[in-house]
C-alpha cells in the first residue's frame, strides 16, 4: 500500500475472526430498534450501510441481556430471549453481504437504565450510589425538550441492591446472551465492562460500596465480572471470539477506577481466555462538559495514550477508541500502540471512509464536525442522525439514484446548502452550474469555520466536491435575465442564506457595533472594503489590509491564524444574542483574549445547538466571561450596554465593541425576483427556506439535489 493510511488498511485478526481491515463500527446505540427491542429496517440499513461502505468489523452498540429491563433507551436492541433472534440475524446477513464481519454488544445498563427509571422499575446496583451535586447543564434543557428526556418522568428512583440470586441471574442473562448472538451469526461478542454500566458498577472501587464477596477488595470487585466471563466462555466454546470493553479511568471521580487498576483488569481477562480489549474511558457527570471528557470526546485522540498503555501490558488486540483520525489511527497501528480503531461519529458522516482510504482519497471524506447532533438524539429519545449527512438513519428511505432524465440545474448561493445539492445532484447525473455573488464559496460556513474551527473541514470538503466534472461554478456573478436566458435552467434552487436585521435597539447604528453579517463580511472577504470603509478608521483599515485578511478567499484555517493577530473588535465585547451563532462568537472571542458577555433575552441559551455541545459551549463560556439570561438591552451607548435583568433593575456592561446576534430570518427575496424573471420553477432551500444553520442546510440541500 503506498499512502499514509496503509496501516488501517491491512487485514488483521482477533482470535479466530479474520478482519479484512482494522476499521470498526463503534458500538454506539443507534435507538433505531422498535419499541419491541427488535432490529427493524431502519436498524438493518444502518449497519448494511456501514459494512458496503468498507469497514472490516460492525460492532452493534449495547445490546440488553433482560430486555425490557436494563435498558438505557426505550428504543435499545434486546437478545434476551429466542425471539430476538430473528431479525438479529437479518443484519448479520445484511452486512456478511458486504465482506465485513459483525459483533454484538451485550450489556444490562445497571445504574444508569435510564428506560427502567422513566417506568418505575427498580435499576439493579451494587450498591445504591452516591448522589450527585445538581447538573448545572439541565438549566439549558427547554421545557419541550425535557418534556422528552428519556428517564425524565414521575417515578422516583428505585434501586434494588443485588443479592446473590440476583447476581446468578445477570451472570445467566449475559452467558444466555453470547449463546443467541451465536445463534444468530455473528462473528463475535463484545462483553460491556465500562461506562457506568453493571460490571463496571461493581468495578469501580466508588460506585461499589458493598461488604460482602463482591465487594471491597479488588478481588472482589472483579468477581462479577469473572464470572460472567468464565461462564460466558464455558457456553460459547473456547474458539469463539470474545472481549470486553473496559475504562482505562473513571474520570472526574473521586476514588474511582485508575489506569493502573484498570490494566491489572485487563491481565485479569487475559487469563479469563478474552480475545481483545477495547480500551474507553468514562466520565463522572457532574456538568455537561464531562460528557465530553468521556465517553464521546472532544479532543482529538483522548484516549490512545490509555490504549498504548493497554497494549505493553497483555498479549491481545487492541481496539482504540475516542475521536482519532484516520491519520493518527494509522500512525499509531504502525508504531504498535494499537491494533484496531473503532470509529462511531466519522463513520455517521461517512460511512464510505475505509473505501475511500482504500482508494486512496482522504479529501473526498466527509468529515464529523464534532457538533454532537448524533448522541444528542439520544436524550431525547429519538435515534441518532448526523448533521453533514442526511442518509444517517434514513438509508433505508432516502438512497441517492440516477435521475432518469438529467437536466440542467442552477444553484444560486455557494454556501453549504447550494453546495450539497450541488454535489447531490451532479452524483444523480444532472448537469449543475452554482453561481455565487461573493469571491469564495462558503457563505455563513465560511465564518462558522472561525468561530469553530471543525467547521472549516465541512467548508474545505464542500469545496473540493465542487470540482465534479458536471458542476460548473461561477463566482463573482449576479443571476439576471441576461444570465437565465444564456443558461436556460430546467431548475432552478435558491441557497442565499437569512436576512440579518439589525435590532431596533436605541445606539445600534454606531461604528463600535457590528451586527453578525458587517463581522462575516469583513472576516471572510465578502465585499469587505464596504463594510471597512464603514466601520473602521484609517489607522485599523490599515491593520486590517497589513494583516493579510483581504488576501484570504479560500481558507477558514489560515484565517483563523490570522484572527489571533488582529480582530477589529476591542477589549471589551459585548454579544447581544446567546443563541448558536452568539455562543460560538463569544467561544471564539475568549480563545482570542476578549473580555466577553453575552446578553440573552430569552430564558434558554443556545437553543439551536445540540443539546451535547451546547452544554459544553455554555459552561465555556460562564467560565471564561458573562452569560446573562433573561436581559433585556435598552441602550448601546459608546464604552457601555445599558439593559434590565429578570427582575427589572437595570444593569450596564462595558463594552469596547458591541455585536448583534439577533435578528436572522429566511429571505426569500431573491427567489422572489427570479421568480419573476422565468416560468421555470424556483425553489429555495437553506437559511433562505428556514434558518437551521449547518444541519438544516446539509440536510435541505441534500433533499433538493435528491428530488430535483
Amino acid at each position: 500500500m503506498a499512502h499514509s493510511h496503509a496501516p488501517l488498511l491491512q487485514p488483521g485478526s482477533i482470535g479466530t475472526l479474520e478482519l479484512r481491515n482494522r476499521i470498526a463500527l463503534a458500538p454506539m446505540g443507534e435507538n433505531f430498534g422498535g419499541l419491541d427491542g427488535h432490529a427493524t429496517e431502519r436498524t438493518q440499513a444502518y449497519y448494511e450501510a456501514r459494512a458496503r461502505g468498507g469497514a472490516g468489523l460492525i460492532i452493534l452498540g449495547t445490546t440488553a441481556v433482560s430486555w425490557p429491563s436494563g435498558t438505557s433507551e426505550p428504543h435499545q436492541l434486546g437478545i434476551s430471549s429466542d425471539d430476538f433472534i430473528p431479525t438479529l440475524a437479518a443484519v448479520v446477513r445484511r452486512v456478511h453481504a458486504h465482506g465485513a464481519k459483525v459483533a454484538i454488544q451485550i450489556n444490562h445498563s445497571g445504574k444508569v437504565a435510564a428506560n427502567d427509571r422513566a417506568h418505575g422499575r427498580e435499576m439493579w446496583v451494587p450498591s445504591v450510589p452516591p448522589a450527585l451535586p445538581p447538573n448545572a447543564a439541565m438549566r439549558t434543557i427547554t421545557p419541550q425538550e425535557l418534556s422528552t428526556f428519556v428517564g425524565v418522568g414521575p417515578h422516583p428512583d428505585r434501586y434494588r441492591v443485588m443479592d446473590e440470586a440476583d447476581i446468578a441471574q445477570m451472570i445467566e442473562w449475559y452467558a444466555a446472551a453470547a449463546v443467541r448472538a451465536q445463534q444468530a451469526g455473528f462473528d463475535a461478542v463484545e462483553v460491556h465492562c465500562a461506562h457506568n454500566y453493571i460490571i463496571a458498577g461493581f468495578l469501580s472501587p466508588y460506585f461499589n460500596q458493598r461488604s460482602d464477596g463482591y465487594g471491597g477488595s479488588y478481588e472482589n470487585r472483579t468477581r462479577l465480572m469473572r464470572e460472567i466471563l468464565a461462564e460466558v466462555r464455558r457456553r460459547v466454546g473456547p474458539d469463539y471470539p470474545v472481549w470486553v470493553r473496559l475504562d482505562a479511568q473513571e474520570l472526574h471521580t473521586p476514588g474511582g477506577i485508575e489506569l493502573q487498576e484498570a490494566l491489572q483488569t485487563a491481565r485479569l481477562c487475559e487469563q479469563l481466555g478474552m480475545d481483545a480489549i477495547s480500551v474507553s474511558a468514562y466520565a463522572r457527570l457532574t456538568c455537561g462538559s464531562d460528557f465530553t471528557d468521556a465517553p464521546i470526546p472532544q479532543q482529538p485522540g483522548a484516549f490512545l495514550e490509555f490504549a498504548s498503555a493497554f497494549k505493553r501490558v497483555v498479549n491481545l488486540p487492541i481496539i482504540a477508541a475516542g475521536r482519532i483520525e484516520p491519520e493518527a489511527g494509522a500512525a499509531a497501528i504502525e508504531a504498535g500502540q494499537v491494533d484496531y480503531v473503532a470509529m462511531g461519529r466519522k463513520l455517521l458522516a461517512d460511512p464510505d471512509l475505509p473505501n475511500k482510504l482504500l482508494a486512496n482519497a482522504p479529501q473526498d471524506i466527509r468529515p464529523c464536525i464534532y457538533c454532537y447532533a448524533c448522541v444528542s438524539e439520544i436524550f431525547v429519545n429519538r435515534g441518532i442522525k448526523c448533521a453533514v449527512n442526511a442518509q444517517t438513519g434514513h438509508e433505508h428511505e432516502a438512497p441517492i439514484t440516477r435521475a432518469e432524465k438529467p437536466r440542467h440545474v442552477l444553484i444560486v448561493g455557494g454556501g453549504p446548502a447550494g453546495m450539497e445539492a450541488a454535489r447531490v445532484a451532479a452524483l444523480r447525473g444532472h448537469r449543475v452550474t452554482l453561481v455565487e455573488r461573493s469571491d469564495r464559496l462558503g457563505g455563513t460556513l465560511f465564518f462558522a469555520g472561525l468561530a469553530y474551527a471543525e467547521n472549516g473541514r465541512l467548508l474545505d470538503y464542500l469545496v473540493r466536491q465542487m470540482q465534479h466534472p458536471g458542476i460548473e461554478v461561477r463566482l463573482g456573478t449576479a443571476v439576471d435575465a441576461a444570465l437565465l436566458d444564456r443558461l436556460k435552467p430546467d431548475d432552478i434552487l435558491v441557497a442565499t442564506g437569512a436576512r440579518r436585521a439589525a435590532p431596533a435597539i436605541e445606539g445600534a447604528e454606531q461604528t463600535h457595533v457590528w451586527s453578525g453579517d458587517e463581522l462575516r463580511r469583513l472576516m471572510t472577504g465578502d465585499r469587505a472594503d464596504e463594510v471597512a470603509k464603514a466601520k473602521l478608521n484609517l489607522a485599523e483599515r490599515a491593520l486590517f489590509k497589513a494583516g493579510g485578511m483581504l488576501g484570504v478567499t479560500d481558507s477558514a484555517a489560515a484565517l483563523q491564524g490570522l484572527s489571533k493577530l488582529w480582530m477589529p473588535l476591542g477589549k471589551k465585547v459585548v454579544i447581544i444574542g446567546g443563541g448558536l451563532v452568539g455562543l460560538e462568537l463569544a467561544e471564539f472571542l475568549l480563545a482570542r483574549g476578549r473580555q466577553v458577555t453575552v446578553l440573552e433575552p430569552g430564558t434558554h441559551p443556545g437553543t439551536e445547538l445540540s443539546i451535547v455541545r451546547r452544554w459544553r459551549v455554555v459552561e465555556a463560556v460562564q467560565a471564561h466571561g458573562k452569560l446573562h439570561l433573561q436581559a433585556q438591552v435598552q441602550r448601546i451607548e459608546r464604552k457601555q450596554v445599558l439593559w434590565r435583568d429578570k427582575k427589572g433593575l437595570e444593569q450596564r456592561s462595558e463594552a469596547d465593541s458591541v455585536v448583534l446576534a439577533l435578528g436572522a430570518e429566511p429571505d426569500a427575496s431573491v427567489a422572489e425576483q427570479l421568480q419573476a424573471l422565468t416560468t421555470v420553477p424556483v425553489q429555495r432551500l437553506g437559511d433562505s427556506a428556514s434558518l437551521a444553520y449547518i444541519e438544516g442546510a446539509m440536510h435541505g440541500g441534500h433533499r433538493a439535489g435528491r428530488m430535483v
